[in-house]
């Protein structure tokens, strides 16, 4: 595991990251077994219509409907972890857990992680998602509904 973090970390010091590193979602999958707590940032909806990741701890960065900031989101991850644990944010493609992953660090907890790719990666040329990167394309568990 300790490969794991000295790559992830690596990789948030050459993207310029205020956070502990950037995870690939099989290196997320591994820490994950591993004792790390796994925090997905989508919507309830999302997670119901899209897909949910067995274990993984559900907490909105963005409120639905709406897509505004969730005012309760530090509040509601102090619920469900403690400052020294391990944290990974995962979102759709990697940009919402970003944010999260920053404004956890900034509130005080220790190691926090950015999953690239998110759960169902990158659009690829008919503009969908699940084929290039992702969670999903990973092979990695997840559950529908």
């Amino acid at each position: 595991m300790d490969d794991i973090r000295k790559t992830a970390a690596e990789r948030a010091r050459k993207m310029g990251l205020s956070y502990a590193g950037a995870l690939l979602p099989a290196e997320a999958h591994a820490l994950m077994k591993a004792g790390a707590k796994l925090v997905d940032v989508r919507t309830q909806p999302e997670l119901l219509y899209v897909g949910r990741i067995p274990g993984s701890i559900a907490l909105e960065w963005q409120t639905y409907p709406g897509n505004r900031p969730n005012p309760e989101f530090l509040g509601e991850l102090a619920a469900s972890a403690s400052k020294d644990d391990a944290l990974m944010f995962i979102c759709r493609s990697g940009a919402r857990s970003h944010g999260a992953a920053e404004a956890a660090t900034q509130a005080g907890w220790r190691e926090c992680y950015n999953v690239l790719e998110g759960f169902e990666g990158d659009k690829d040329d008919q503009q969908q998602r699940n084929t290039v990167g992702g969670w999903r394309k990973a092979g990695l568990p997840w559950v529908q509904g």
